[in-house]
């Protein structure tokens, strides 16, 4: 509890202003000892554009509030009654500062007179550590797309992925088609990038087998894109002249009218193969649900957390989360698709040794790890 004192108010004795450190400038930080710790007394911290005034007050600090220790304020933003009107602080012009005590109707005014100026700072020094882990974790990377190029890296077997060919193969057998299906994102969207590299090799595929692919889409863009990857996967096969234009189409541009397109495929035309690859909504319910009524083998990929358990009841394979962007890697085998998801997987494994022994140390007093990995 803050004492409570009668004896005479002062202001402080010394005040310092500075400019902020590892900013981009525009704020200037003020300092100044403790002189009381008494109920009641206020800090008023008066700014001016010249040492003769006229100051103006831009912020109040109560004694009470400021522990032990000297009070820092960082006066970023205030109102300059006077020509200039209402202006942030300007890099490069000085300002003047002091600091009055008041309790009550009583008022000491400061005469301890501070002036800074603020300035930009070339460098952060407060994410250092920032640049130390990206850094860390970008060698990571590195070192691994060069063991990449040297021998083959391990991958663990994503089963929906393994499962295309069987899809492929089921759909050659029976002489019907392969419905690939985006999802609702537009091209700059990592989930359809990754959908879209999976098309290439499922179209290399079907191209192999001569078996027709259908590519609904959504969006004009994505179907553009998807056009000219399968149009190269058969040019890619030694079958350019099996390569059809209208296999990859614009079903709808809405929501519910492109599931409604797509169910009537379904129905219509029971392809035997549906794979679904990209960032779906409320339509992958409708879609998945009415492809398991067709009885073909559905593939899924996605995400979307929301939509992941209508997947996983509904579709043969699911592709989950990150599995997703991992295909490109695990299907191309290239060394720099492949060692960039190894690294990423390594470097989440340093975080996780990381986290258990920052909690361990945190728990036994030693924050060092924590106070190294503190976000600025």
């Amino acid at each position: 509890m803050a004492a409570s004192w009668a004896g005479a108010l002062e202001a402080p004795a010394s005040v310092e202003a500075f400019d902020t450190p590892d900013d981009a400038g525009g704020s200037i930080t003020l300092r100044w000892p403790r002189m009381a710790d008494e109920d009641g007394v206020m800090y008023q911290v008066a700014v001016a554009l010249d040492p003769e005034g006229p100051f103006y007050p831009v912020a109040g600090v109560p004694a009470a509030s400021g522990g032990a220790g000297d009070y820092e304020l960082a006066a970023s933003q205030y109102t300059l009654a006077d020509s200039a009107g209402t202006a942030t602080i300007e890099n490069g012009r000085t300002y003047f500062f002091h600091v009055d005590a008041w309790r009550g109707g009583e008022v000491a005014e400061g005469q301890a007179l501070a002036q800074a100026r603020a300035e930009g700072n070339l460098f952060n020094w407060a994410k250092l550590n920032n640049l130390v882990i990206g850094g860390g974790f970008s060698a990571i990377v590195l070192a691994c797309i060069a063991l990449a190029r040297r021998r083959d890296l391990y991958i663990r077997r994503i089963a929906g992925l393994e499962a295309l060919d069987q899809a492929l193969g089921r759909a050659t057998e029976m002489g019907k088609p392969v419905l690939f299906i985006h999802g609702l994102n537009s091209m700059e969207n990592i989930s359809t990038v990754a959908a879209v590299n999976i098309l290439g090799r499922v179209a290399r595929r079907t191209a192999a087998y001569d078996t027709a692919l259908k590519v609904a889409n959504n969006d004009p863009v994505v179907m553009a894109v998807s056009q000219e990857v399968v149009k190269e996967a058969y040019l890619e096969a030694g079958r350019p002249d099996a390569y059809n234009p209208d296999s990859v189409y614009l079903a709808a541009t809405e929501q519910f009218a492109y599931a409604a397109a797509l169910e009537g495929v379904m129905v219509r035309e029971r392809p035997a193969a549906h794979i679904m690859m990209g960032y779906f909504y409320g339509e992958a319910l409708l879609l998945a649900e009415t492809g398991s009524t067709t009885g073909a083998i559905q593939i899924a990929g996605t995400d979307s957390y929301t939509q992941l358990p209508f997947f996983v009841t509904t579709c043969d394979y699911t592709l989950m989360g990150e599995e997703l962007y991992a295909a490109s890697a695990y299907l191309a085998r290239e060394p720099r698709l492949l060692g960039s998801l190894k690294g990423q997987d390594l470097g989440k494994a340093v975080l996780i040794a990381v986290l258990v022994a920052g909690a361990l140390l945190a728990t036994v007093g030693v924050p060092f790890l924590t106070r190294a990995f503190a976000a600025h």
